[in-house]
């Protein structure tokens, strides 16, 4: 069964990251990296059994994919979030079965939905968020696009600012 890990990246996300990580009951481990926040941040991520990497400013994203942040070995999957999100239950259960059953495909997406002002939006397009842990192709935090990703049922909640 392939183990997935939980990839957030944080800069004084304290008071809401209690959210998205309540919903990582499908992952195998969660990592937050922590951009010098100086709130709870890190208090709060290992509170919920989360492995923190302190980083500093100014260091290169690509460096946190290159290092060995996982337990886990190469056959493990990356599952990247920002602190805003949570998983529906629809998407935890997915990940469960996708856990159990063979998993074909080299990268995932999911569907994203935004907390407006207005209320609640649907992006059409799904994201690529859940890749081998070998994965080399990454714009800024997150992997970039991969249009062969299959989608997974479910999708991410992101919620508005706090």
């Amino acid at each position: 069964m392939p183990a997935i890990t939980a990839l957030i990246h944080t800069h004084n996300d304290g008071l809401r990251l209690g959210r998205v990580l309540e919903t990582l009951y499908p992952c195998d481990e969660i990592v937050v990296v922590d951009h010098e926040s100086h709130d709870g941040t890190a208090r709060v991520a290992r509170e919920y059994g989360a492995r923190v990497i302190a980083v500093k400013a100014g260091v290169s994203p690509a460096h946190y994919f290159s290092r060995d942040l996982f337990s886990h070995d190469h056959a493990g999957w990356i599952l990247c979030l920002d602190p805003r999100e949570s998983l529906t239950e629809g998407l935890a259960a997915s990940l469960f079965e996708w856990k159990t059953e063979t998993a074909a495909g080299s990268a995932f997406s999911v569907f994203l939905r935004e907390e407006t002002a207005e209320g609640w939006i649907e992006n059409p397009v799904a994201q690529t968020r859940l890749v081998p842990a070998g994965w080399s192709r990454w714009e800024k935090l997150f992997p970039s696009h991969d249009a062969a990703a299959v989608a997974l049922e479910g999708e991410l909640l992101r919620f508005a600012l706090p």
